[in-house]
């Protein structure tokens, strides 16, 4: 009986973890590695075709997006979920693979000219079809035998529609034991999402830490609405953009709720009937299904609301379908609020619009959700200057706001409730979906307080039975530390010659053309500065 930590260990994102008991192999989600986390994602870490069946804790791309993956190396067993994540999943997993096809057709057409091997996609749209055709569903609550001596429950992680924390018993022989997997735990009082239920036993526990180290920056009674349309009201006023990047699923459902509630209350006084752009095909059909059969799902002031019809939904609201309707959006130049993903700007549409927007003082980009460490988003709230896109150099002029009250996560006291509520104490609680450095803070954190934890490595190995290690696994990279004493743009250049090595390290494979025309480059960039 073993668990083996393969992603998201001492990383936040890339969730994938590995149950062995009685001769069968369960995923406990498999998701795609984001940021500084991602390692390579075209290769899994254990052969697909010996995984028996998938438990996914919710339908977010860092904890589903390999599924299709898996899939085409060859998995054939089910993957189980909550009914509303097997609803959403289907909507998500297609996306990406659009995305995964895009983005290899636009290496392709980019490398043709330069003489490089064709890449192929990560999967493809028909990966993701076949992958959905493997999903069960059940409601939460439901004890569920998924394989001879495992059983799991879902239970609300109040994170997203859907979201779940497992319940999982392995059984081998006389001995069981009972495994909790935090998924993504919730923040409470969330508009729309139920709060995080807690569980009250469990021999061993994987607990989340994305905010193990923090608290949410917020007030004890946040005023949501109110703050963001002060944020609109005072963009709108100058004539500029709101643009909000922001995942599709979930966070641009919450914003629309906000938004709604901001004109029925007349809070944005210099536009009263300012417009409002989901540029997000997968925003659109997400938002469907928020506003479908969500008994059981929703919090009780929500039911309410939906039952008026009228959740998502106020004058002057546009869900764009097109990229040439989106294209069109920055020909306008009609003060508006652009709602559009990828949430941490690592892809999607929203890098047009920053595109577009974020040389303009007059325009404020707001930031509504936890940016990983090494994407665009993370880069903004961290002051640069200017960034690169689309191979233009872009200067920051805009207003960058770090909305934090409006988190989905929870914070530091949050993740301490729900571990509290274990009585009597978990055997051992591995720390995961955390910063590296996060991961060890928050693990030190609950050693104080007489548990028996610690941040697991990368392919970390855990016999269930005997409570021991039996493989170490990959500690993470150390980085680089920071001149003592230097300045800000110093450390800042540092900063970004190790990313400059990152880079290299990629291009390992490429042809003879392009890495001698890479490293000429440098040269001549070393030449000037070498002073």
């Amino acid at each position: 009986m073993k668990l083996t930590f393969f992603g998201a260990a001492r990383a936040v994102t890339g969730s994938c973890h590995c149950v062995e008991c009685g001769g069968k192999k369960i995923l406990v989600d498999c998701g795609l590695q984001q940021g500084r986390d991602e390692r390579d994602n075209q290769e899994l870490d254990f052969n697909a075709g010996y995984i028996d069946a998938v438990v996914v804790t919710h339908a977010h791309i860092d904890h589903s997006g390999r599924i299709p993956l898996l899939v085409k190396q060859g998995f054939e067993g089910n993957i189980y979920c909550t009914r509303l994540t097997g609803q959403l999943l289907s909507i998500m997993l297609r996306d990406s693979a659009h995305i995964q096809e895009s983005d290899a057709q636009w290496q392709n057409q980019k490398g043709k000219r330069a003489g490089a091997e064709p890449v192929e996609p990560l999967y493809t749209v028909a990966d993701a079809e076949a992958a959905i055709k493997h999903i069960v569903t059940c409601e939460y609550g439901t004890r569920l035998q998924i394989e001879d001596g495992v059983k799991v429950r879902f239970v609300d992680a109040g994170h997203l529609l859907g979201s779940a924390s497992v319940e999982m018993w392995l059984t081998e022989g006389e001995e069981t034991r009972k495994v909790v997997f935090s998924g993504d735990i919730g923040n409470r009082d969330q508009p729309i999402i139920r709060d995080p239920e807690y569980i009250r036993e469990a021999d061993y526990v994987l607990t989340e830490s994305t905010y193990g180290d923090r608290l949410h920056d917020m007030d004890k009674n946040p005023d949501y609405t109110g703050d963001l349309a002060a944020i609109i009201d005072e963009t709108l006023g100058k004539g500029g953009n709101v643009i909000i990047p922001s995942f599709a699923v979930g966070r641009t459902q919450e914003l629309l709720y906000f938004m709604r509630e901001m004109k029925e209350q007349g809070l944005v006084k210099s536009v009263p009937n300012f417009q409002v752009v989901v540029d997000s095909p997968l925003a659109g059909e997400a938002t469907r299904i928020f506003s479908g059969d969500l008994h059981g799902y929703l919090d009780e002031e929500a039911i309410a609301a939906l039952k008026g019809g009228a959740l998502f939904q106020f004058p002057g609201l546009t869900i764009t379908e097109s990229s040439e309707e989106s294209r069109a959006l920055n020909q306008d130049k009609t003060p508006r609020v652009i709602i559009s993903a990828s949430g941490m700007c690592d892809a999607g549409r929203i890098r047009h619009h920053l595109k577009h927007n974020l040389w303009r003082p007059e325009c404020t980009v707001v930031f509504v959700g936890f940016q990983a460490e090494g994407s665009l988003g993370r880069r903004l709230i961290n002051g640069v200057t200017s960034v690169k896109l689309f191979g233009e150099e872009i200067a920051v002029r805009a207003k960058i706001v770090n909305f934090h009250g409006l988190s989905s996560h929870a914070d530091k006291d949050g993740l301490l409730r729900w571990i509290e509520s274990f009585n009597p104490k978990p055997r051992q609680v591995f720390v995961v979906h955390g910063d590296a450095e996060v991961t060890e803070i928050y693990a030190n954190t609950l050693r104080q307080m007489g548990l028996a934890a610690h941040a697991p490595n990368y392919e970390e190995v855990y016999d269930l039975l005997s409570n021991k290690m039996l493989a170490p696994g990959l500690p993470p990279e150390q980085k680089p530390a920071a001149t003592p004493g230097a300045s800000p743009a110093y450390q800042r250049l540092e900063e970004v010659g190790r990313k400059l090595m990152e880079v290299i390290s990629h291009n390992k494979g490429g042809t003879n053309k392009d890495l001698g025309k890479f490293a000429d480059q440098l040269r001549a960039l070393i030449e000037k500065w070498d002073r």
